[in-house]
């Protein structure tokens, strides 16, 4: 049986970096459900102090996901968390994504995304294909290629 997943990022700022990778991948920040979390609280799963209030909408303070636009809202779809994390990043991750843009794009949205926040780490080829690694606002590190 074949499984479906979806990537979790650990991070300080749930909220700044899912809008970060939104905006890098072309993708939406799901929208919270306020009613579902005041639901959490009154049934005892959440506290108040779990919630913050952004841009006066009730979200969840640990947590934010990013979604592909062309798929489904909700159930199955292409998803990464961003979920809040107590220690900041202290090694290289073992797991990264590769952002796939064209061998014709590839500098440009380097450049792109240094210029939005990224840090420039180096540039690598196989054969003919060459990609660029960057790290993220919060240092973890991708490929443009």
């Amino acid at each position: 049986m074949a499984c479906d997943f979806q990537v979790a990022f650990d991070c300080a700022d749930p909220h700044a970096l899912a809008g970060w990778w939104a905006e890098t991948l072309g993708w939406v920040v799901e929208q919270p459900d306020p009613e579902f979390i005041r639901r959490m609280i009154a049934e005892g799963y959440a506290t108040e102090a779990d919630t913050i209030v952004r841009n006066g909408t009730l979200e969840w303070r640990t947590g934010a996901a990013i979604r592909h636009p062309d798929g489904p809202a909700t159930g199955r779809r292409k998803r990464i968390i961003f979920q809040l994390v107590p220690e900041p990043k202290t090694v290289k991750n073992r797991v990264h994504l590769d952002v796939w843009v064209g061998a014709e794009h590839v500098r440009e949205q380097a450049d792109r995304l240094v210029a939005r926040g990224a840090t420039f780490l180096h540039t690598a080829s196989q054969g003919p294909h060459e990609w660029v690694t960057l790290a993220d606002p919060e240092g973890n590190e991708f490929c443009v290629s």
